[in-house]
């Protein structure tokens, strides 16, 4: 069988979904054709889907987490785990279940019409969230009609959507974003374990910490390929000073394009999620709702509007959350047949 191609966390066509040869640089030709298709409401609900639906952590979970507090950051980081309650559960959690309530909606286009901007109609959904210690994770939305799924067994992490079918994701097995959406605190604190402080930053009613995680050019390397160039990824966790919780999370993704003979084009994915309602679930602190605001920003020379910026958000709602789930196991994590049939996918587990 073919081999699968990475998948790029990005929005995709419904022409490109019609043959396995487009599938192979779908991140790439989606730029191309990217205009018509964000003029075209009936593929608003698969752009949201794609971005906002279950994107991953930019970086792995830490193999070390610091216990000692020889930084700021590593001060910021126990505080938050005494502040949830991760000192005292550690190692006790090794499931979780959630399930919750989204509303996702395009906001605004600039550069694509003479309007300048344009505001569009919202989508309701629910989703559930599985997941087993140390990376092992499952999540299914279904939103206005259209159902998406991604998970990880631990050794590959996947998506599958109905216009895309199943595909291997670029850059190993990440914890799930909307788990360090204050869904996940321990999660949360082994993924910026290595982080850095890099200041203080006023957030809404709170004076919050602000710690850094930047990509290695190494790892950066391994994401891109011939015609899209990862140039920077980084994420930030805003800590509240009063309270000790993750209260705000930023990533942000600059990607170089070019295809032989033409200009080089530039895309810059930034995702901004606040936390809030924090309730204490089995002894630990779970943000109960949020708000999510994607920006995909287009530039450059081949651009003929120049720069066009295309924003998009989402607020969901947790209704349920329970740990240490029954019944569930690592045969619930099972990618796809397409994902396990792929030469990635045997790479992925001799690399393992």
């Amino acid at each position: 069988m073919a081999r699968l191609a990475p998948l790029s966390e990005e929005p995709i066509s419904e022409e490109e979904s019609r043959s396995t040869a487009t599938r192979i640089h779908s991140f790439h030709n989606w730029i191309k054709s990217h205009l018509p298709m964000l003029s075209n409401k009936r593929n608003d609900l698969k752009i949201l889907l794609s971005v906002l639906g279950c994107p991953l952590s930019p970086l792995s979970v830490s193999p070390k987490q610091p216990r000692d507090v020889a930084s700021s950051a590593q001060y910021i980081i126990q505080q938050f785990r005494a502040t949830t309650g991760c000192s005292k559960r550690e190692r006790t959690a090794k499931s979780m279940y959630a399930s919750g309530r989204v509303r996702m909606e395009m906001a605004q286009e600039h550069g694509v019409s003479s309007s300048g901007s344009a505001s569009k109609g919202h989508h309701k959904g629910c989703f559930v969230v599985w997941q087993m210690v140390p990376d092992m994770w499952l999540v299914e939305f279904a939103v206005s009609g259209h159902q998406i799924a991604a998970g990880s067994d631990g050794k590959v992490a996947w998506r599958r959507t109905p216009w895309l079918g199943a595909h291997a994701a670029r850059g190993g097995v990440r914890p799930l974003r909307r788990a360090l959406q204050g869904l996940d605190p321990e999660t949360i604190a082994a993924v910026f374990s290595p982080a850095q402080h890099i200041g203080e930053k006023h957030i809404g009613d709170e004076e919050c910490f602000v710690l850094e995680l930047v990509v290695d050019d190494s790892v950066l390397s391994s994401w891109s390929d011939s015609t899209a160039e990862i140039i920077k990824h980084r994420m930030l966790g805003f800590f509240s000073q009063r309270s000790g919780l993750l209260v705000r999370l930023e990533d942000s993704q600059l990607t170089r394009i070019q295809s032989p003979g033409a200009e080089a084009m530039y895309w810059e994915t930034t995702m901004v999620s606040c936390m809030e309602d924090y309730r204490r679930v089995d002894g630990l602190m779970i943000a109960h709702s949020g708000r999510s605001v994607a920006n995909l920003l287009r530039f450059g020379l081949g651009v003929r509007e120049h720069r066009v910026s295309t924003q998009m958000e989402e607020r969901w709602t947790i209704d349920d959350v329970l740990f240490n789930v029954p019944g569930l196991a690592a045969d619930c994590f099972i990618p796809p047949e397409e994902v396990r049939r792929s030469c990635f996918y045997d790479i992925a587990i001799r690399d393992h």
